[in-house]
């Protein structure tokens, strides 16, 4: 089971904006979703091996080897040329990690960290090396006492989760728009899904919070605040976070949306705490 693999984007040691307290975050390639807002859009697709970024990179780090694109780590300078050219929404510079790679990564920090966290792109879409991780450091006497979350968008069946739900401490789950239509404008898909995530993983005691993202101009929570604020009650005592829409790193005509400041968060921060809804804030703005 240690040699299932995963397509990785990126591995951060220590990060305290992925769950509570420090953790180690797995952020895994690929997504089923295809957000406007994303604010890290190389990590939707999967390299198709196309080499349209190769003759492009200015460090000459990247190049086609029977018919494959390859990285080479030492020659590049991090420049991000081969990202904003990839048709994919994708990055050369993934790779492919097995179950024992990232357990060593994690017992180098495992003193100093209370779990990991797994993102993406959309980490459910790699189930069975979800499955084979958190199974590992549940069965290690050594790393049981890390928590396992997951960062995810939701696009999971009940049966997904039923996979997850005996070697897994929790999710956090975005509800991205109230409105299916808002919703399939914002990321591409319907979100009716995304509601039975939510729901069942607060029945199994798995939901850790639930995520709001404010976009102004392009946010319906507070139009649909009665029927938002009834689904969010069903939930039992859910934290909600709200998050701050920035443009930072977005693709395409997000890049030109205003970001979120307090005066846009406020209004929905406090129509929900007046519902004795349990609201954690953006910690700062961009």
């Amino acid at each position: 089971m240690n040699n299932r693999c995963a397509l990785v984007s990126q591995v951060i040691p220590f990060s305290c904006v992925d769950g509570p307290g420090s953790r180690l975050a797995l952020f895994l390639q690929g997504c089923n979703l295809r957000c406007k807002t994303c604010h890290n859009p190389w990590t939707i697709g999967r390299c198709n091996d196309c080499g349209v970024c190769v003759p492009h990179c200015p460090h000459e780090a990247l190049n086609i080897q029977a018919g494959r694109v390859w990285w080479q780590e030492e020659d590049c300078q991090k420049c991000d040329t081969c990202l904003h050219l990839c048709p994919q929404q994708a990055t050369p510079m993934a790779l492919r990690l097995s179950v024992t790679d990232i357990v060593t990564q994690i017992r180098q920090v495992a003193p100093f960290i209370e779990g990991i966290t797994v993102s993406g792109g959309e980490a459910t879409t790699q189930l069975p090396f979800l499955v084979a991780l958190f199974s590992t450091l549940k069965a290690d006497a050594t790393l049981k006492q890390l928590t396992c979350l997951v960062d995810s968008n939701g696009l999971l069946s009940e049966t997904g989760w039923q996979k997850l739900l005996p070697i897994f401490d929790g999710a956090m789950l975005d509800l991205k728009a109230w409105n299916n239509d808002h919703h399939r404008f914002l990321t591409g898909r319907e979100n009716g899904l995304i509601k039975q995530s939510i729901r069942w993983l607060a029945q199994h005691q798995r939901l850790t919070e639930l995520r709001l993202l404010v976009i102004p101009g392009h946010c319906d929570y507070l139009e649909n605040l009665k029927p938002l604020v009834t689904f969010i009650h069903s939930l039992g005592k859910i934290p909600v976070r709200i998050n701050a829409f920035h443009a930072h790193g977005v693709y395409g005509d997000a890049a030109a949306w205003r970001s979120a400041t307090a005066e846009d968060v406020e209004p929905l921060a406090q129509a929900l705490e007046k519902e004795k809804i349990s609201v954690i804030r953006p910690a700062r703005y961009l």
